[in-house]
């Protein structure tokens, strides 16, 4: 079994608190996320790279852009 998982961005923010609280919500549906870059953006800021990006394993992808999608206003 590989125990590297491919992942796939599900969610892109220039605001770190959206990424947090979309983890949050997923966590909560039992799907793991990872925020990439975070301490990069942090460091030089968003304006120059695209944005915190939260990741989820390939399988979970769809259910949580569902999942995502229920909260959007």
């Amino acid at each position: 079994m590989n125990a590297h998982k491919s992942l796939k961005t599900v969610l892109v923010s220039s605001f770190l608190h959206e990424i947090h609280l979309a983890k949050t919500k997923l966590a909560s549906e039992g799907i793991h996320s990872f925020i990439i870059d975070e301490n990069i953006n942090s460091i030089i800021g968003t304006a120059f790279i695209e944005g915190y990006k939260l990741n989820v394993d390939i399988a979970d992808y769809e259910k949580a852009r569902t999942i995502l999608s229920l909260y959007k206003t």
